[in-house]
């Protein structure tokens, strides 16, 4: 069976995270990625700890079922290979500064000339437009900036980052989304598309509840911890060996809960009996709930609550997720082989089709690995791509 994007071809410029996590989504689903890198290899993500020999673990999270060309794109005979391969191409993806592309020469007007429906998605930091539109963006200052840090954290302890590059994360779930947008509405009209994607943008829409509380009501949101600021007991709780979190998101779930506990004393108390009486008193109720939580460990009580379908999970270390009974049936890491590493393991993507299998096919590749190959596709002879080494093109 076909995947859903076979055919497609795209031109991936982009370098880090957020534009490679993107394209990755997009091979995954079939389309063919070509990675278009520097001769010297100018992506910051291969050279970032820790690495497995000579290859960066943090690259190859981001980069399988791709090709990797390099090009100078400063350098005109590159240029000239680089605008023929955008003739046969479907999208190209960038994460340069606003700006860039049109300073090289091949910005979005330049490209429409040569394939009048490509789609050209831009990510940067802060947009195409606005007064920080030149600046840099790296996902933590975003985080900053954006609000989230602000929002994560003790609430007597310090802004917190997030533990993950979530605003990368989720900006290349929205290339992914905006790319697919885009094809479809050029089946429809047969026009191409300038798509562009701030980091910035992306975390401010993914503020949800606490940016419509501040629009709304003019609220703005303290950190509160591991707790839920409009519901409660939804939070996480000390156990005997390790903390479990516990959602009991409605009065019914919080009925069970400590019916489970064998405290039915709680759910006829007054300052507990609804969800506002319980925020209301938010401290005593977790003072209570705690005093119950530390007389067993986390696993058992895991076991109590979700035999009762109250939803829980204990707090788990990486090495105690790829060991979880649920991941290992899921499938979620997948080996494939490396060049140089010999087998490889990676996270899988988390698309299930019922009737399409997503596999790691390809290798996160290395650097140049294809690109005679891929220039020979293009009908460009051995003699020119020697050529072009030489010029520097190459």
């Amino acid at each position: 069976m076909n995947k859903p994007l076979e055919g497609i071809k795209i031109l991936d410029l982009s370098r880090v995270l957020a534009g490679p996590l993107g394209s990755m989504q997009l091979a995954d689903l079939g389309a063919e990625v070509i990675r278009v890198e520097a001769p010297e290899g100018l992506d910051d993500i291969r050279y970032w700890y820790p690495f497995i020999e000579e290859e960066s673990t943090y690259y190859i999270s981001a980069n399988r079922n791709k090709k990797s060309i390099t090009m100078n794109l400063k350098n005109k005979e590159g240029q000239q290979v680089f605008k023929k391969m955008v003739k046969d191409a479907d999208v190209i993806i960038e994460n340069f500064k606003t700006g860039t592309l049109d300073r090289l020469g091949l910005g979005y007007e330049t490209l429409k000339e040569l394939k009048p429906d490509v789609i050209l998605c831009s990510i940067t930091g802060y947009g195409q437009t606005g007064p920080y539109k030149e600046l840099p963006g790296y996902d933590p200052v975003i985080q900053a900036v954006g609000g989230l840090m602000d929002i994560t954290g003790q609430p007597d302890g310090e802004a917190t980052r997030v533990g993950t590059p979530v605003v990368d994360i989720m900006t290349s779930h929205y290339v992914a989304i905006s790319v697919l947008a885009a094809l479809r509405k050029r089946d429809q009209s047969g026009e191409g598309e300038h798509i562009d994607l701030s980091l910035l943008d992306v975390q401010v829409s993914s503020l949800g509840n606490i940016a419509s509380s501040y629009l709304l009501k003019g609220e703005v949101a303290e950190r509160m911890g591991n707790s839920h600021g409009n519901i409660t007991p939804y939070e996480t709780f000390k156990c005997k060996d390790k903390p479990i979190m516990v959602a009991a998101g409605n009065d019914r779930l919080f009925y069970k809960l400590v019916e489970v506990m064998e405290r039915e004393d709680l759910k006829k108390d007054p300052k507990f009996i609804t969800n506002a009486n319980r925020i209301e008193h938010r401290s005593e109720l977790r003072q209570e709930l705690e005093n119950e939580f530390v007389k067993k460990g986390a696993d058992e009580w895991e076991q109590l609550l979700s035999s009762c379908y109250i939803p829980c999970g204990p707090v788990n270390n990486i090495e105690q997720v790829f060991d979880h009974p649920q991941v290992k049936a899921r499938e979620m890491s997948q080996k494939t082989t490396h060049p140089t590493l010999g087998e490889v393991e990676t996270v899988r993507n988390p698309i299930r089709f019922a009737n399409t299998t997503l596999e790691m096919e390809e290798h996160p590749p290395l650097l140049g690995e294809h690109t005679e190959t891929v220039l020979r596709e293009y009908g460009i002879s051995d003699e020119d791509i020697e050529a072009l080494k030489e010029q520097g093109a190459i």
